[in-house]
Formats: structure tokens, sequence, C-alpha cells
């Protein structure tokens, strides 16, 4: 999903038809490829190198969707286009604050141990 929403920011603003050329265009383009570039180093299942904690990564994603979803009105283009960096911004966040820190797999499978190690003691 990383690489899905980075690669959508950084078409976003000829899709959506705000690439006026200045903050507003740039600002998804270049969150989307900070996006990639530390999606490559995170410790995950599509990480290439694996240095960067997914704790870390989930942090940086919640501070860049701030950052996106405010940016219309830090850097005054609001009155042109902010819906975009808003919402993506705001998903941002979102996926940030709903993703797990392990995968759904390893999740049951330590769930699975903690019951048999209950019911052993029991």
């Amino acid at each position: 999903m990383d690489y899905l929403m980075c690669l959508l920011l950084i078409a976003s603003p000829w899709l959506f038809n705000f690439d006026a050329g200045g903050w507003e265009t740039w600002i998804p383009v270049a969150v989307g490829v900070s996006g990639i570039l530390y999606s490559l180093f995170t410790d995950y299942e599509m990480g290439a190198s694996r240095k960067l904690s997914m704790k870390t990564h989930l942090w940086i994603d919640g501070i860049v969707g701030g950052f996106l979803a405010t940016s219309p009105w830090f850097f005054g283009f609001a009155d042109y286009v902010y819906l975009p960096h808003l919402l993506f911004g705001l998903a941002e966040i979102a996926a940030a604050l709903t993703t797990h820190l392990v995968a759904d797999d390893e999740v049951a499978t330590r769930g699975d141990a903690y019951h048999q190690h209950r019911e052993s003691h029991l």
C-alpha cells in the first residue's frame, strides 16, 4: 500500500488537475518520492534494505501526513487547491494509526501460542 500511495501522490497534480508548478504541485511529488525512499529502507516485507523499524516508518507517515494535510494553508495555496492534500494527508495519518506493527500471520501465531500456554497452565 505504501508504494501505491506514493505513486498516486506523485501523479496526483496531473491526475486531479492542480499542476500549476508551485508548492501545490511539488509538495505531493516530494512526499511521494520520499515515501518510496523510506519504504525501501523499512524493515517489512516490501523493504529492500530493512534498516528502518516499522514503528519509525509509521511515525514518519503520521508526521508527513500532518504536513501534507496542512500544507495548503501553511504554503498559501488553499484558495487554489486544498482537498487532495488534506485527504491524502488524513489518509496517511489514518494508515499510520491503524497499521499493525507485526504481520497478521505473526499476530495469529503469537495469539495461538499464548492461548496454548494459558491452557497448559489451567
